[in-house]
């Protein structure tokens, strides 16, 4: 790629009627969360707005996925998570393109797809039925569930077995040691020397 120099990104425009979430109110606050977006200036103009709006659509994409979420669940509590949550996951197309430094080489188009959120936060009831739905209260803790999955996988992976093994001369105790102290010369003696 030296012999490229970085040119323009041609993003995918966002569009309100793009959003993938079926039966949005006709009147939403729609928030758009960007890598240099303080969330403290999102949260406050989406509080003042959304008693008049009931309803809001926090989106972002690429790196900003992680502040988009977090910018949802503290409104959620924020309105005690009384909050009827629908979220989608889809992608965002960007164009990158790449100029050569040299005439006989060609104009490279890398195309990239940007993971990208959509959270509809609503005071009024939504489709209980919709993928993705979260009702009020509802809390989600996944990481009880990882946490089970790894001690499974722990345990399974653990369960070797060691007869097999030693009968094909595998066991530990027939293997010599081998590693390495250094000494307070610097000198590295192995555990053969010893």
């Amino acid at each position: 790629m030296e012999n490229y120099s970085k040119g323009k990104n041609v993003e995918e425009p966002l569009d309100k009627h793009k959003i993938p979430i079926p039966d949005l109110p006709e009147d939403f606050l729609w928030m758009q969360v960007r890598g240099g977006s303080k969330m403290r200036e999102l949260l406050s103009v989406a509080l003042n707005q959304f008693e008049g709006k009931k309803s809001v659509v926090w989106t972002g994409f690429g790196p900003s996925v992680g502040k988009t979420i977090s910018c949802a669940e503290i409104m959620k509590r924020e309105y005690d998570n009384k909050l009827h949550q629908i979220t989608k996951i889809c992608y965002r197309i960007v164009q990158e393109y790449w100029d050569p430094k040299t005439p006989e080489l060609e104009q490279i188009v890398v195309e990239r797809k940007l993971p990208m959120i959509h959270i509809l936060l609503s005071l009024l009831p939504l489709n209980l039925k919709e993928l993705g739905y979260q009702g009020p209260g509802e809390i989600v803790n996944i990481r009880d569930n990882e946490r089970s999955n790894e001690k499974r996988k722990f345990c399974m992976q653990s369960r070797t077995p060691t007869k097999e093994f030693a009968a094909m001369g595998m066991g530990s105790k027939k293997r010599t040691k081998k590693w390495s102290k250094k000494t307070k010369d610097g000198t590295s003696k192995t555990s053969k020397e010893n």
